[in-house]
């Protein structure tokens, strides 16, 4: 078993202990679902903005810890205020680090969209996200096939949430572009065994339809690479551990999009 499949049975586990603590109707009487959510297209695209969504990340399977003492609302706001045009905050706890907590200070701290950064697998992780106060949801052609997908895009798009389908390969892709899918992310690191690869985004930026949002995922950690990536037809950059794995994230942040 590899650490995806080790990461989505646990996650199994997890979903089955929540539902037995908050059904769904509670969750659909939160007070974030009054709260209309943000378009991702809007920022990714605006001119002010930069394209990067900034994440907060903890720790992860193949690097282990990577920031332990950076504080959710102070980084994400140095990202916005440094022009990321959406943040990306984990919830996994058992193998990343994250809470629910960590994404609602950040949409408490912030008016830019707010991706869910998880194992998304079951309909009842929209409604959670839609309850954190999330604008947008992960969907992982790796550990999902067609017909979940469809239906997963679907009931985000019901709840008026954003979706950014991950993929790793032509062949994700090629199955994958089902539902209400607003952007695709080509993740450069290969989540069965965490290496990373640019080269990965470069290979299958054509092969999105221009329908789709583009976005580029991890192994980001220069400046020049933004423009090459944005040359070949990105919209958006994903970059998480190349600030937190800093004294400073926000202030990496900073210094990193100045150069843009």
């Amino acid at each position: 078993m590899n650490i995806l499949e080790k990461i989505v049975a646990r996650k199994k586990e997890e979903i089955a202990i929540a539902k037995a603590q908050i059904s769904k109707e509670a969750l659909c009487r939160s007070a974030a679902f009054a709260r209309k959510p943000l378009s991702f297209r809007e920022f990714l695209l605006a001119p002010d903005r930069t394209g990067i969504i900034a994440e907060f990340k903890r720790r992860s399977p193949s690097k282990g810890l990577i920031n332990g003492t950076a504080g959710v609302a102070d980084v994400t706001r140095a990202y916005n205020a440094s022009g990321a045009s959406a943040l990306s905050v984990l919830t996994d706890t058992d193998f990343f680090g994250g809470t629910a907590k960590d994404l609602i200070a950040a949409r408490e701290a912030n008016d830019i969209p707010v991706l869910r950064k998880d194992f998304m697998i079951d309909p009842y992780q929209v409604y959670e996200a839609r309850a954190m106060g999330a604008d947008m949801i992960l969907l992982i052609a790796a550990i999902l096939n067609p017909a979940e997908i469809e239906s997963l895009s679907n009931l985000a798009k019901e709840l008026d949430l954003n979706v950014l389908l991950e993929v790793h390969n032509l062949e994700e892709l090629e199955r994958s572009l089902v539902g209400s899918i607003d952007a695709v992310g080509v993740n450069n690191r290969n989540l069965a065994d965490f290496s990373v690869d640019i080269r990965t985004s470069f290979d299958l930026v054509n092969h999105i339809p221009n329908d789709y949002l583009k976005v580029s995922e991890s192994a980001i950690s220069a400046p020049e690479t933004i423009g090459e990536l944005r040359a070949a037809g990105f919209q958006g950059f994903l970059i998480g551990e190349n600030f937190m794995k800093t004294a400073d994230p926000g202030a990496a942040a900073r210094d990193f999009m100045g150069q843009l």
